[in-house]
């Protein structure tokens, strides 16, 4: 019988690393794939590991330049959204529309019948398709940044590290003395140097200072530029206060930025858009679920409600700093039901 090809797509760390050799051990044919995204001043040494990793695990390496796809889906997007007030999710956009989209698309026309990726998530089939699990190691569950994925990538991906730890993932790397066990992870967005986004975004927008309002909207400072605050924020906003005093609000349609207490920091209800449906479904009727408001935030219990397209999210109890532009996930147990770009948030 022969083989099925898998290509997998790689980062030059430990993770995309072990996923190639699990699935080699497996039986399957392997080939690695890494895109060109972002001028990096370490992809140099990052290529330099991947190609030795490969010559390790002897699979033939496969390089694609997607920096003006990258530029337009991604980064674009990011600038645009902090221009009107939002803060954005950019890793769970390029997923999207770049390593779960069109690179899955890239890597099925070079005859590969998958791909593969190093996310701690977990794929099951059902009886109408594929489900969306979290990973068994919970504290590293990634399907946050995964909820856009659709029953056609679904049926075309592996993920083969969803059922370990990653210990168990790093003794596996060094057992095969693969070198990027050693690699230290990045959390910072890979097309920003030191995750300085406010420098990042300075060079792309031009920031118009505003007022600084009350809850109520008295007047208490200026602020530089909306573009350089997020919701929950408390430092550097040039206040003097008797109390703390955290963003509340980025009014972009009126160049104002609204901050008060901490209380006032908590929302029962959010409204999102832009949904999708890991089944291609959106559930009918009022739906019991848990939900996830940023990737560090704790599943809350929740009750959603679908309206002309737009999902309602109804908190068993008030919720902190929800921003507008971030992604809100949909659970139910440990399946992901989809989720849906933050609109707004009503109290």
């Amino acid at each position: 019988m022969p083989q099925k090809r898998v290509a997998v797509a790689m980062s030059g760390g430990v993770d995309s690393s072990v996923a190639a050799a699990l699935l080699k051990q497996a039986g399957y044919g392997v080939s690695g794939i890494y895109a060109h995204l972002w001028p990096d001043p370490e992809q140099k040494s990052t290529v330099s590991d991947l190609e030795n990793t490969c010559r390790i695990l002897d699979i033939p390496l496969h390089q694609l330049d997607m920096e003006k796809e990258f530029r337009r889906l991604v980064v674009d997007y990011f600038i645009q959204e902090y221009s009107q007030g939002r803060t954005p999710n950019p890793c769970i956009v390029c997923n999207q529309h770049i390593k779960l989209g069109l690179l899955i698309d890239r890597a099925l026309e070079t005859g590969a019948e998958y791909m593969a990726t190093g996310h701690y998530a977990r794929i099951e089939p059902a009886p109408d398709g594929y489900r969306l699990l979290k990973a068994t190691d919970e504290s590293k569950d990634q399907t946050y940044f995964l909820y856009t994925l659709g029953q056609g990538q679904l049926e075309h991906l592996l993920l083969p590290l969803g059922e370990l730890s990653k210990e168990k993932v790093k003794n596996i790397a060094g057992e095969l003395g693969l070198t990027t066990v050693s690699r230290s992870e990045s959390q910072d967005i890979c097309f920003i140097p030191g995750n300085d986004y406010r420098a990042f975004i300075s060079r792309h927008i031009s920031f118009q200072p505003g007022d600084i309002i009350g809850v109520k909207g008295k007047v208490l400072g200026q602020h530089d530029g909306l573009a350089q605050y997020t919701v929950g924020q408390r430092q550097g906003l040039g206040l003097t206060s008797t109390e703390p005093l955290y963003v509340i609000e980025l009014d972009a349609a009126h160049n104002r930025l609204v901050v008060g207490s901490k209380d006032q920091l908590l929302h029962s209800v959010l409204l999102a858009s832009q949904l999708s449906w890991v089944s291609g479904q959106a559930p009918a009727g009022a739906l019991k679920i848990t939900a996830k408001v940023r990737y560090k935030a704790p599943e809350v219990d929740a009750e959603l409600h679908i309206n002309d397209g737009g999902a309602e999210v109804r908190f068993d109890e008030p919720q902190q700093a929800i921003a507008p532009g971030q992604s809100v996930v949909f659970y139910q147990d440990d399946a992901v039901l989809g989720g849906g770009i933050i609109d707004a948030v009503l109290h």
